[in-house]
């Protein structure tokens, strides 16, 4: 991953070859992919979950590390509240 990293930094610099080898072994390491490896409890945990919302479980896993990151500052709240939107609550 490294030498990808480093291929594109300095893309100029690398020969059509070199790409050519790191493209390959990326595509590889992509497909090679199987999926999120959880301990059994957990992975019941979210399985079920998963089944109850309709949703599939990495769809799930992927929601609630948004989540996670939103509220813990990682990422920017996703939805500003429109100034002439009605919330509840007071002003």
């Amino acid at each position: 991953m490294q030498e990808l990293e480093s291929a594109a930094d300095h893309i100029a610099d690398a020969s059509r070859a070199d790409l050519q080898v790191l493209l390959r072994r990326a595509a590889l390491l992509l497909r090679n992919v199987g999926g999120l490896s959880l301990e059994p409890r957990t992975d019941e945990i979210l399985a079920g979950l998963a089944a109850e919302m309709g949703k599939g479980k990495l769809d799930l896993v992927e929601t609630i590390l948004d989540d996670w990151l939103v509220a813990n500052a990682y990422l920017p709240v996703p939805h500003a509240l429109d100034e002439e939107s009605e919330t509840e609550g007071r002003a």
